[in-house]
């Protein structure tokens, strides 16, 4: 039933479920409460009318599992990078066992010249649990690359439901009407950040503006 659900999630993001994702499926399933959190330190929170608009952050340097893909959608990239680095958790690496969920997991998007689409390359990133930071366990696929990320500032904004280009866009254009304008972030380079899996209909997630350095 559980492998069920996840297929009909695929389908809406017009992606097949492979069958051997049924063991990362459950375990995860399994694993859902312990998760851990991408370390941080809030700066600085921005309040409108009472509610917190959006926040300022520092992350610092760290390792993370990424892949890049670049399918015909956006949701295919995500999708199919995320059952990648879901069998990495699971099993596929070279300690053999479950490594633990960090949250949130990061997609990198650009946005084309004219700032009107996405282009089509999308990295998806996966941070180490604390206790592998220093000696990552290496990949069995060889399209997941374990990354020394640099230290990152940014803003962000929460945001609910389905990601897709189309709310992406939305909401990258909603931030702005609520910064106004200004040159501290990049104009060309965004991040979207997931707090659950793709299972959960009305999921958190935020959308980051990066800072300049």
């Amino acid at each position: 039933r559980l492998f069920a659900h996840w297929e009909t999630v695929a389908s809406t993001h017009r992606v097949s479920l492979p069958r051997d994702m049924a063991g990362p499926i459950a375990q995860m399933t399994r694993h859902s409460q312990a998760r851990e959190p991408v370390p941080y330190v809030s700066l600085s929170q921005h309040g409108k009318c009472e509610e917190a608009a959006y926040e300022e952050r520092r992350y610092p340097a760290g390792k993370w599992a990424c892949v890049t893909k670049g399918e015909p959608m956006y949701e295919q990239s995500i999708s199919m990078s995320f059952m990648k680095l879901m069998r990495y958790i699971c099993k596929e690496n070279s300690v053999g066992c479950y490594l633990g969920m960090t949250v949130p997991v990061l997609n990198e998007i650009h946005l084309t010249k004219d700032e009107t689409e996405l282009e089509r390359e999308v990295v998806t990133a996966y941070y180490l649990p604390g206790e592998f930071q220093q000696n990552p366990p290496v990949p069995m696929d060889p399209e997941i690359h374990i990354t020394e990320r640099a230290p990152l500032r940014v803003i962000t904004r929460v945001f609910y439901g389905m990601t897709t280009e189309e709310t992406i866009l939305r909401e990258i254009s909603l931030f702005w009407e609520l910064l106004g304008s200004t040159d501290t972030v990049l104009r060309e380079t965004y991040i979207v950040a997931s707090y659950e899996n793709p299972s959960i209909p009305q999921r958190r997630n935020e959308i980051w503006f990066i800072c300049r350095a």
